[in-house]
């Protein structure tokens, strides 16, 4: 809104009512169709590079204490115990174990900013086709994935294991509205919330979304329920968008439309002043977000409706596996 308040301070008069034809929609991908679709096309190139390491693509460094042992040639030096090796006269180092069963959760923004997209495929999509990846990923290795969305919609696919699990949550997600009315605006503070009060030992959990709601309110209201959650379990951050969020098309004059508002505004996109003013925001806008995940040490993974999830997701397992090691 601060584009809005922009044009008001120069004076700029909106021209008449620009009426255009509503843009046909397809149909969202059936349920089975997609999964079968990302099983050949993502899970399986991810398969091959990871040689089915899934939890180094996902899973963080999530590992009990099993034993403190004496130091051997070729043991971490950041693994030593200094309070044990004060007490022995000995260096001991510390010796992990991974949690055997990983329970994990999707938290998935189903709000009326999700149906945008001028690439590849909307963020509703895109958030379609991470969850689908993640389900099948876990699933496929004898772990649990749950499901919760928020927004326009709200709904719940609790824990479970298998194929039929990963296809329940493709259903859940494809419930939503398409089009829903105005006001639905995203309210991640409750949902991730819910997910704590939910959650009684330690999960990986997903926040799927464009993250909008910090560029017009700010990170308050759901900072603090991200950093309780992160405190217990292993949170990754997914945020979908697309690159025309990012950089305003020089097209000339739109009327543009806020979607979880229904605020209205006339731009002009070839005007310098605009462009500029919309470039100092998305750059708000990111610097705000990468503090509040930084604050609550929550790892982000970008997703882009151009371009397929399979680059992003392998860089991201390398960050994480790296860290582990």
């Amino acid at each position: 809104m601060a584009l809005l308040s922009l044009r008001r301070r120069r004076g700029v008069a909106s021209p008449p009512p620009v009426h255009t034809r509503a843009a046909s929609r397809p149909p969202l991908e059936p349920p089975a169709q997609l999964l079968r679709r990302l099983e050949f096309r993502v899970v399986r190139r991810l398969d091959g590079f990871l040689f089915g390491d899934y939890r180094g693509l996902f899973y963080g460094p999530s590992l009990d204490l099993a034993e403190v042992r004496e130091y051997q040639p070729g043991d971490e030096v950041r693994r030593i115990d200094w309070n044990v090796t004060a007490r022995s006269g000995r260096l001991h180092v510390r010796q992990y174990r991974e949690e055997r069963e990983l329970t994990a959760w999707l938290i998935v923004d189903t709000s009326p900013s999700m149906n945008f997209g001028t690439r590849r495929v909307l963020k509703r999509e895109l958030a379609r086709e991470f969850a689908g990846v993640a389900s099948l990923v876990i699933t496929r290795h004898g772990d649990k994935i749950g499901a919760i969305t928020f927004g326009a919609s709200s709904g719940m696919a609790p824990p479970r294991g298998g194929r039929a699990q990963a296809l329940a949550v493709m259903n859940l997600l494809s419930r939503g509205t398409p089009d829903a009315a105005p006001g639905s605006a995203t309210d991640l503070a409750t949902a991730l919330t819910a997910v704590e009060r939910t959650l009684r030992r330690r999960a990986l959990v997903f926040v799927v979304s464009d993250f909008l709601e910090t560029a017009q309110r700010g990170a308050g209201g759901w900072a603090g329920a991200l950093g309780r959650l992160a405190q217990r379990h292993d949170v990754v951050a997914v945020r979908v968008s697309d690159p025309a969020e990012r950089q305003l098309p020089d097209v000339g004059g739109l009327r543009m439309r806020d979607p979880e508002t229904g605020e209205e505004l006339w731009l002009d996109t070839s005007d310098p002043g605009v462009r500029a003013a919309h470039a100092r925001l998305v750059g708000e806008r990111d610097q705000a977000l990468k503090r509040t995940l930084q604050s609550a040490q929550v790892d982000l993974l970008d997703l882009g409706t151009e371009r397929d999830p399979v680059g992003p997701l392998l860089r991201f397992a390398a960050v994480r596996r790296g860290r582990r090691t």
